[in-house]
């Protein structure tokens, strides 16, 4: 009985996998430069309003790094017409939640909100783009937030520097080189007049994308959205600087001591191309393959099998320029770092050697047709989707489409990329150590 169950489980996940509907969108322009896309789904009486900004950490100067970051929290502060501390207030008393988040290429803010809440939330967030109050108090304020945050995630976390000497390592042209929470010696030099500037240049309705997605009437909320969001003024226009990185030809190795650990790990990363590209998307694939879940290549060999490794892992930065494949693994004594990394050598040797099993690749797509479903299974999701693919990608349809991409990859395309990208001679090894100074 169990069995039929599971089968009949199955059945209708690929069946919803053949089936999934399309995501329908209506995508127009403000007068002030300002993209606006909507998506109507009433099967829920929720609604999200979303701006995502052309802003990350990679536009930072290397002398004042993390404002970005620090934007996601200051602009929480209040507004000419919101005052300080009543932000929060305000969405959970309308039985809202809100949130968000930055990463080296963008900024996005939302709000889910009941249906009846949606021009609450259009006035909230053009408030935020056109009247944010930049103050002393707040900059301060968030000033001791945002360190505490850099205390509990990097600094006093077990391998929380990993990223960051990653970072540091792969790149030495482009502002990808630092973290997105950036230096606290960088924000405390930083004066009023430089974060009110940061606003002013990025914080404006031509680098920005408004979403509405879920359950409201197009006509009103389109009349909303030229009340509210219209009559903010243009900003002068925001060029991106390119920055060219060199390609990897060496084996760059580095060493870093971290005291809150008593395991070594190995670190093996690879510099991948931006992912608006093909080959992006096939190394999202062999990342699949080698590194993702217990059943994965690795994991079943090196975790499972020989019983070397504590844990093996992998995290794939699929960013806007460029990107990064990154394998680590904590050795089971008495194995060693240097031997996890040889095992690990050898399934990137298969892979460049001979073709994905037939099995394999079919499961391989199974795997990215139910992340295309569950990307898409909620409106908030729908959101920040519709935001990335039309502010860093340029095309909102890749909402429907990418996954044909996926679909369209090959197993030869899969050994060729594997050739091409990961190479020992094109990847930093790290060492990240237990530290051997004495704390006090």
């Amino acid at each position: 009985m169990k069995k039929s169950i599971m089968m009949l489980s199955a059945a209708l996940m690929l069946g919803g996998v053949a089936h999934a509907q399309k995501v329908a969108f209506e995508e127009y322009n403000l007068d002030n430069g300002m993209h606006v896309i909507l998506h109507n789904d009433p099967s829920a009486p929720v609604v999200i309003t979303s701006v995502m900004y052309h802003v990350g950490s990679k536009d930072e100067r290397p002398d004042r790094t993390g404002f970005a970051h620090f934007f996601e929290h200051l602009l929480f502060e209040g507004t000419q017409n919101i005052k300080r501390g009543e932000w929060m207030k305000i969405v959970t008393a309308n039985g809202g939640v809100n949130n968000a988040n930055t990463s080296d290429d963008r900024t996005y803010y939302y709000e889910v909100f009941p249906s009846n809440s949606l021009e609450l939330g259009l006035w909230m967030e053009s408030e935020r783009l056109m009247h944010p109050i930049i103050n002393k108090i707040g900059v301060e304020t968030q000033n001791e937030v945002v360190k505490e945050e850099k205390r509990m995630r990097y600094d006093n976390q077990p391998y929380g520097n990993i990223l960051p000497e990653v970072k540091k390592n792969m790149f030495k042209n482009h502002p990808y080189r630092w973290t997105t929470i950036g230096s606290m010696k960088d924000l405390d030099a930083a004066t009023l007049e430089e974060f009110q500037a940061f606003n002013k240049k990025f914080y404006t309705p031509n680098n920005a994308v408004l979403v509405v997605a879920g359950d409201f009437d197009k006509a009103k909320t389109k009349e909303w959205i030229q009340k509210y969001f219209a009559p903010i003024p243009r900003g002068e226009e925001v060029k991106k600087q390119t920055f060219v990185e060199e390609p990897i030809n060496q084996t760059i190795k580095a060493t870093y001591e971290d005291p809150n650990i008593q395991i070594p790990m190995i670190v093996a990363s690879y510099r991948t191309p931006s992912m608006k590209t093909r080959d992006a998307r096939v190394l999202d694939l062999i990342s699949s393959y080698l590194s993702d879940g217990k059943s994965s290549k690795l994991y079943k060999k090196i975790v499972d099998d020989k019983k070397m490794a504590l844990q093996i892992g992998a995290v794939g930065f699929s960013q806007e320029d460029y990107g990064m494949y990154i394998l680590y693994g904590l050795p089971m004594a008495p194995n060693t770092t240097a031997d996890i990394l040889k095992e690990m050598d050898e399934e990137i040797v298969k892979i460049q050697t001979d073709l994905i099993s037939e099995k394999d690749y079919e499961k391989l797509q199974n795997k990215f047709d139910n992340n295309f479903v569950n990307a898409n299974a909620s409106v908030e999701g729908i959101a920040e989707n519709l935001a990335s693919y039309y502010l860093l990608y340029g095309d909102v349809n890749l909402i429907n489409t990418e996954i044909d991409i996926y679909h369209s990859i090959t197993r030869e395309e899969i050994r060729e990329v594997a050739k091409k990208y990961l190479n020992p001679n094109q990847r930093l090894i790290l060492d990240y150590v237990p530290s051997t100074k004495v704390q006090n």
